[in-house]
């Protein structure tokens, strides 16, 4: 379980954080909504270890973690898909999903077959360069690789920003897997609101770098949540 409490955050002078708190269990999927440049985006950087927090504590599993560098925090069992994708564009789809063992124990150091049952098109194109998949496709494979992590958080940065309709469908059928098998806490930051929704189990609202909505989804106001969500 991740648990954020109370943190703040600077860049320089600005204060990009102020004392959000969120939670995100096994087995559920958070989603984090608003407008672009709201805070969703510095959240995730600090719950993986990109941007140092003030104040407050990042928990997951019980330990405090907002001390670790990133790559410690990925040895924690932390998986970040980062907005963009950040895939390795000359290597190949393979070489990329083997980037993941970094954080893993040397016996542990393989692609699951089931990361090739969620998107086909990775077995199929093993041996293409990152660089010559289509933005979907990418996004599919920078997924891959942090499942390849065995994470126990996985952290999501608008997965479906600049994707096509179909790939879109297969990101949601396999978040929806994987959020059934109950191994995984999912934090989904997303601006495609209908989208989000019908993901999620619980969500937050963020403006001006607090948290100003969160509840179940089942408590959901959509009227409300889409208020703040406008421009």
């Amino acid at each position: 379980m991740l648990s954020v409490e109370g943190i703040d955050l600077y860049y320089g002078a600005a204060q990009a954080l102020r004392g959000v708190s969120l939670t995100a269990e096994a087995g559920r999927v958070t989603t984090v909504l608003g407008r672009n440049g709201v805070g969703k985006t510095s959240l995730l950087r600090a719950i993986v270890g990109q941007q140092p927090v003030k104040g407050g504590a990042i928990r997951l599993d019980g330990r405090e973690i907002q001390g670790l560098a990133p790559y410690d925090r990925a040895r924690a069992g932390i998986a970040f898909v980062p907005q963009g994708r950040e895939i390795f564009p000359l290597l190949t789809v393979k070489e990329n999903l083997e980037t993941g063992f970094a954080p893993l124990k040397r016996r542990d150091r393989h692609v699951p077959a089931e990361i090739y049952d969620l998107f086909p098109v990775l077995k199929d194109m093993l041996h293409r360069r990152g660089g010559d998949l289509s933005g979907g496709q990418q996004q599919q494979l920078a997924i891959g690789r942090a499942l390849v992590t065995r994470p126990k958080l996985l952290v999501l940065d608008e997965p479906t920003e600049g994707i096509q309709p179909s790939i879109i469908k297969d990101i949601g059928r396999a978040i929806t897997y994987l959020r059934g098998k109950g191994e995984m806490a999912i934090v989904l930051v997303e601006q495609y609101f209908e989208w989000a929704r019908d993901l999620c189990d619980s969500y937050a609202v963020m403006d001006r770098g607090q948290v100003v909505l969160a509840g179940p989804r089942a408590g959901m106001n959509e009227a409300e949540v889409l208020r703040w969500m406008s421009v």
